[in-house]
């Protein structure tokens, strides 16, 4: 991976200190998101990681709601199709749930009963792996459709959270990490 595609990516995430509560410093995607260059930038970088590291898969499953910005994009330079976690109460027909603890709350996901078959293979993306707690929540989900996660993706890995740690065994990429 090229330091300069890389470093074009990290020079659009802005730091927010104190939000959304005090003692958080949040890392800002939207000035990455408003540069086409550094966007596809981003993209290309995620789609070379994985190509070069999976053969096959079915799916890019995102997270709600940065998960939509990087999911589609991705899966349509992969041809595959791309499969949303939502908030609970937002997607129709019969779904599956999970409620999760985050930083500042609880929350639940849902996907729809039929958005996996299952053994198909999935990677899961959002845009920042914290604690963990969302991650493992869509992880879970994919358990119980029976998917194989193949890793789950994100842009930025708050390393001090120790959030990919709750992942245990499943494989966890990201592509720019902060303390």
């Amino acid at each position: 991976m090229s330091e300069e595609r890389l470093r074009r990516g990290r020079d659009r995430v802005r730091p927010f200190p104190d939000f959304p509560v005090p003692g958080v410093l949040f890392r800002d995607i939207s000035p990455l998101l408003k540069d086409p260059a550094a966007f596809r930038t981003l993209i290309d970088l995620l789609e070379d990681h994985l190509r070069a590291s999976f053969p096959r898969i079915d799916f890019i499953v995102g997270l709600d709601s940065r998960g939509f910005l990087i999911g589609p994009p991705l899966a349509q330079r992969l041809g595959i199709g791309f499969v949303p976690i939502r908030k609970k109460g937002k997607l129709p027909g019969p779904t599956e749930s999970v409620s999760y603890t985050l930083e500042y709350g609880k929350a639940e996901l849902e996907i729809q009963n039929d958005a996996v078959e299952p053994g198909q293979k999935v990677v899961i993306v959002d845009d920042l792996l914290a604690t963990g707690g969302t991650m493992c929540a869509a992880c879970e989900l994919m358990k119980r459709l029976k998917a194989e996660v193949l890793e789950c993706l994100v842009i930025i890995e708050l390393k001090l959270l120790k959030g990919s740690e709750k992942l245990k065994s499943i494989p966890f990429y990201s592509l720019l990490q902060y303390d």
